[in-house]
């Protein structure tokens, strides 16, 4: 659980059929990136709002054409205790390396009745277990006394903290640094540089869907201390998180850019689940104005560099 492990979007043909070549072509293009494992059926990956047989499915074709290359991470997150626990049995008969679940979302549980649940869930789940803080999505937070009451579970390997409070996020880093076995993963791309060079694992960072080896570099510079670079790669994020994120009004803009990102260079469609749909014309449009931008930049950086 160590390095670049994109959430994959998931893309599709329509509501529920999965756009299998995209899927391959995405798969092959972050490989090709160095990146070091896979997260699918996340929240960049539209997770929750797959049926599913169609879940199974994803599970089946990623696994099936890494080949255990890099470690596989599968999302099982759910309202339904039995449905996370029958979907990491899914994943681990077709090799998954393991399984993340954010907190259940609806009902609000409080601290106390998460370590409940986390507890059991890792007692059923068929592989190791990250945990996954996600309050935007789910409205909770698992607060860093309950992580440090988790981490300690037999199969819970790490957690993935998306809730962009790095002072919470340095605490964990301190109560868990000397715990081997237990890696933290920063979700918030715009954090990568400063949370690997103060201890992190890694970096769960979608724009690693469009740019694998933007990431790869910067998680390495990062571990080098190589600050002077550091500074030039996390520099390229911001630029393409402003291009690709920021287009849209509207809290789903990041998958729909992401996705739209990923059309327009060929890769795989753009459909998006329910409720939501790809961009219209002009968003679209206005999109791939930013990534000509985006390209005639690193060319000339390039070029500047060589």
């Amino acid at each position: 659980m160590q390095g670049i492990i994109p959430p994959l979007i998931t893309p599709l043909l329509d509501q529920d059929t999965l756009d299998t070549e995209g899927m391959e072509r995405l798969v092959q293009h972050v490989l090709a990136g160095g990146v070091h494992g896979l997260f699918i059926l996340g929240t960049t990956g539209e997770g929750p709002s797959l049926s599913y047989r169609l879940r199974r499915e994803l599970i089946e074709l990623v696994c099936r054409q890494v080949d255990r290359r890099v470690p596989v991470v599968v999302g099982i997150t759910d309202t339904a205790f039995v449905e996370s626990v029958d979907l990491s049995r899914h994943a681990s008969d077709h090799g998954a390396a393991a399984v993340v679940a954010a907190t259940p979302y609806y009902f609000p549980a409080g601290q106390p009745e998460l370590i409940e649940y986390f507890t059991h869930l890792s007692k059923q789940v068929a592989l190791p277990l990250v945990l996954y803080n996600m309050p935007g999505c789910t409205k909770l937070t698992l607060t860093h006394q309950t992580v440090v009451r988790l981490m300690d579970l037999p199969g819970v390997v790490g957690l993935k903290d998306s809730s962009g409070d790095m002072a919470e996020f340095h605490r964990l880093l301190e109560m868990t640094k000397a715990r081997e076995g237990f890696d933290l993963l920063i979700g918030s791309e715009q954090l990568l540089a400063e949370s690997v060079l103060f201890g992190a694992a890694g970096g769960v960072c979608g724009g690693a869907n469009l740019e694998p080896r933007l990431y790869v570099e910067l998680y390495e510079a990062a571990r080098a201390s190589d600050l002077t670079r550091v500074r030039q790669l996390h520099a390229r994020v911001m630029a393409l998180g402003r291009a690709v994120y920021e287009v849209g009004s509207h809290g789903s803009s990041i998958i729909k850019g992401l996705k739209s990102a990923l059309a327009c260079r060929g890769v795989c469609s753009d459909f998006m689940a329910e409720p939501f749909h790809r961009f219209r014309e002009p968003q679209r449009a206005q999109l791939e104005q930013r990534l000509r931008q985006l390209d005639d930049e690193s060319i000339a950086e390039s070029e500047v560099r060589a």
